[in-house]
């Protein structure tokens, strides 16, 4: 499938740029649709890979559905290794036969390094695009990455700095989605989109978009829904359903631990539930980024398998694990993890931000501080930063 942008420019090739991409899950499918659309604005661009739907709705063809890749935790990765071992050495088979001009692997970090490594070995120009968390935990695998890649292109300044100190080729490109929100959200505006009352308290829930995540989290989310109307007359809350099979397992949960609550179940449309929130319960993830820069206050959890749990602790290097906590460089909003993910917890961090107005405006003025330090368009950064290699790698080449 080919993408075509606009007119010819310096360096346009007659045939299009062969562009083999992987990403995994949704916050991947959104970068990657970006990048796209990116390329194909500077370049006639052909793309083939791992795509979701806004991927392939910018133009990229898929070689294999993204779900494939959507899996959480050591030892839940272990239980579907056999699958994605195969499904990876497929991908790594097409792309020797028919070479890309670069490829990008967007995040998944433990399934496309083992593809770049193989595809740079073979004289392919390798780009990964979303550093992996070797900052926080795991930091040996930068050398992993130093063999694997040609250029990595990172969301926030903090990870720059980190491959600068070792030595790999490095970009910060800034979050596409800090481009994207407005610098000042309108809750009243969202609350009449999704028929919410403009005065109410209104809590959004969000265990999360992968169904592993959801099941582990929906429960004590409901748990702790319940604990929260108890002291909240009056208290509506609003969750946003990725798909089917997640919408399953949330109104499982909400029916064993949330009977009686005011919730209002949304198709999708996170984006709205959270703009339209006085407070956000969430799974630690890309919804923390967005909460913060929809300048809502946010309770975090995550929880994974306990063994995972117990193989990771050691590999860490960070005491927090929040991106709006990891940018501000201090413990900015609550985050529990593993056994303290209980209404006993989640609930009173959770009424303190609904009551405190001291810090609901510190909050703001901080995450506005945040949200103009991202705020580039990465898009156009990254795509500039490959095509910028990609010429390099055909001027050494040709000789020019």
């Amino acid at each position: 499938m080919t993408a075509t942008g606009g007119g010819p420019g310096p360096g346009t090739e007659a045939r299009p740029l062969r562009v083999g991409i992987v990403a995994g899950e949704a916050s991947g499918d959104l970068l990657g649709a970006g990048l796209v659309r990116a390329l194909a604005s500077r370049r006639k661009v052909s793309c083939e890979g791992v795509a979701g739907p806004r991927m392939e709705a910018a133009g990229c063809g898929s070689l294999g559905p993204m779900d494939r890749l959507s899996v959480m935790g050591l030892v839940e990765v272990l239980g579907r290794y056999r699958e994605l071992s195969r499904f990876r050495r497929e991908l790594i088979r097409h792309f020797l036969a028919h070479p890309p001009d670069v490829f990008i692997g967007v995040d998944a970090p433990d399934f496309n390094l083992a593809i770049e490594r193989r595809l740079k070995a073979a004289g392919i120009p390798v780009v990964h695009y979303v550093s992996p968390s070797v900052w926080a935990w795991r930091s040996y695998r930068v050398r992993r990455i130093a063999r694997s890649t040609d250029l990595m292109l990172t969301l926030f300044p903090f990870e720059a700095a980190f491959y600068r100190e070792h030595g790999l080729a490095v970009r910060y490109v800034g979050h596409p989605l800090a481009f994207e929100f407005p610098l000042r959200p309108d809750r009243d505006g969202a609350r009449r989109e999704l028929g919410l009352d403009a005065d109410g308290e209104v809590v959004a829930l969000l265990p999360g978009s992968r169904l592993g995540e959801v099941r582990k989290l929906a429960a004590d989310f409901f748990a702790t829904a319940a604990w929260l109307a108890r002291r909240r007359p009056g208290l509506r809350f609003v969750v946003p359903l990725v798909n089917e099979r997640v919408g399953a397992v949330v109104r499982a949960a909400r029916e064993t631990h949330g009977q009686g609550l005011d919730v209002t179940f949304l198709d999708g449309r996170s984006r709205e539930a959270m703009t339209a929130a006085d407070a956000v319960l969430l799974a630690s993830g890309t919804a923390a980024l967005e909460a913060m820069l929809l300048k809502r206050p946010m309770v975090v959890a995550y929880r994974v398998a306990r063994l995972t749990a117990l193989l990771v602790r050691p590999l860490m290097r960070v005491d927090r694990f929040s991106l709006p906590n990891h940018l501000a460089g201090r413990p900015l909003v609550p985050e529990f993890i593993q056994d303290r993910v209980t209404p006993e917890h989640l609930g009173p961090a959770l009424l303190r931000e609904l009551t405190d107005g001291a810090r609901r405006e510190m909050l703001a003025q901080e995450f506005t501080r945040l949200h103009e330090l991202l705020r580039r368009d990465a898009s156009t950064e990254a795509a500039a930063a490959i095509l910028a290699l990609v010429d390099d790698r055909s001027a050494s080449v040709t000789g020019r």
